[in-house]
């Protein structure tokens, strides 16, 4: 490497905070939200509540098509940061109790400005570069 191609500390730009100071929430507590939508199986759950509103254990366990034991710990991680609201029924029907799951606005943000805009934006690039490959 050439010596005139390195910075001096004084040269390096250093960003913005991420966060305004009163934000509501931390750094890490926005990072363990996208932490927990990378997982694939957790990522589905989410986009199959988005899509429901809001759905029971049992519906959810056949949309999503994962073991019950899985199921419940993924649905524990993404209540735990927030991105799911959990409410159970306080009376028991004929089947019993039942607990339902919603996803909660950081939720819905987190998919529609997050990972799906990234993939609205590969659609679009893809479709725009098919049309053109065609002319």
């Amino acid at each position: 490497m050439v010596e005139a191609d390195r910075h001096t500390a004084t040269d390096v730009r250093r960003p913005d905070p991420p966060l305004p100071e009163e934000s509501g929430l931390t750094l890490e507590e926005y990072l363990a939200m996208q932490q927990a939508i990378g997982h694939p199986t957790r990522f589905r759950i989410l986009r199959t509540l988005q899509a429901n509103e809001e759905l029971s254990t049992s519906d959810l366990k056949e949309a999503v098509d994962v073991e019950a034991h899985n199921l419940h710990y993924h649905l524990d991680e993404l209540v735990d940061v927030g991105l799911v609201d959990k409410r159970q029924r306080r009376t028991a029907d004929s089947q019993g109790f039942y607990t339902y799951y919603r996803p909660t606005a950081m939720g819905r943000g987190i998919l529609n400005y997050g990972v799906e805009e990234l993939m609205r934006r590969e659609r679009e690039f893809s479709e725009a570069y098919s049309r053109s490959s065609r002319s």
